[in-house]
C-alpha cells in the first residue's frame, strides 16, 4: 500500500518513513503543501498523512484541493492540539487526526483503521453517460464501445468531475489540482481542456449537456437522468 507523507520537518519525515518502511508500507514524502498536492495527484497514494503548518500551501488548503477530485484517506498528523484546529481540518475534509508526539502503536491502528474503510480501487464504478463510459478503475473512456484516446491532462481535469456528480468544482480546485496551485488564475487552460473533451465526449459540443459550465465559478458533471 502506497502512503504519501507530508511534513516540512525532515527528522519527522525520516522518522515516519522508517517506521511505515517496516511495516510493509510504499512511503513517498513532500516537504511543501506544493510538493504534496503534486505527489497525491501523480502518485495516487491509498492514504496520505499530512501536516497542517507546511510552507506554500497550508495542510487545510490541500485537503480541500485533494478532496475536490478523490476520496483518499487523509490522515493528519499535527502539532496543534487545539480544537479549532482539527475542526478546521475534519471539516474540510480529512478523515482522522492524530497530535504530535503521538505512540506509533496508535497510529498504525488509525491507519489500519483508514485503510479497512477505503473503497477498494477494483470497486470503482464505470459511470456512462450519453454513448460514453468512464471506467474510474482502468483510467479507460469508449463511446459506442470505441476506446477514446485522453492525453493525461485531459483524463486529470474530467476525473474529479465524474467523481462528483452534480457538486461543482471550482475553478481553483481543478487548477490546482492538474496544474498547481501557482496556477489558480490560469482559467483559460479550463476552456481550453473542457473544450476538446466536449469534442470527444458530448453528441453536440456546442450545447454540451454533461459537462457543463458554471460561469466565472467552475464546472459540473451532469450524468443522465
Amino acid at each position: 500500500m502506497r502512503i504519501l507523507v507530508a511534513d516540512d520537518d525532515p527528522q519527522i519525515l525520516k522518522a515516519l518513513r522508517i517506521i511505515l518502511t517496516a511495516h510493509g508500507y510504499d512511503v513517498s514524502t513532500a516537504r511543501t503543501g506544493k510538493e504534496a498536492l503534486d505527489a497525491a495527484a501523480h502518485d495516487r497514494p491509498d492514504l496520505i498523512l499530512l501536516d497542517l503548518g507546511m510552507p506554500e500551501l497550508d495542510g487545510v488548503a490541500v485537503i480541500e484541493a485533494v478532496r475536490g477530485w478523490t476520496t483518499t484517506p487523509i490522515l493528519v498528523v499535527s502539532g496543534r492540539s487545539d480544537t479549532a484546529g482539527k475542526v478546521d481540518a475534519l471539516d474540510a475534509g480529512a478523515n482522522d487526526y492524530v497530535v504530535k508526539p503521538f505512540a506509533t502503536d496508535e497510529l498504525l491502528a488509525r491507519i489500519r483503521a483508514l485503510t479497512r474503510r477505503a473503497p477498494d480501487a477494483a470497486d470503482e464504478p464505470s459511470v456512462a453517460f450519453g454513448d460514453v463510459v468512464v471506467d474510474l478503475a482502468a483510467r479507460r473512456v469508449t463511446r459506442a464501445g470505441a476506446e477514446v484516446r485522453l492525453t493525461p491532462t485531459e483524463w486529470a481535469v474530467l476525473e474529479p468531475l465524474i467523481r462528483n456528480p452534480r457538486r461543482l468544482v471550482t475553478q481553483q480546485t481543478l487548477l490546482t489540482r492538474v496544474w498547481g496551485p501557482t496556477h489558480t488564475r490560469d482559467s483559460g487552460y479550463l476552456r481550453i481542456y473542457l473544450g476538446t473533451l466536449r469534442k470527444k465526449l458530448e453528441a453536440e459540443p456546442a450545447r454540451p449537456k454533461h459537462l457543463i459550465t458554471e460561469p466565472g465559478i467552475g464546472y459540473r458533471f451532469t450524468p443522465d437522468d
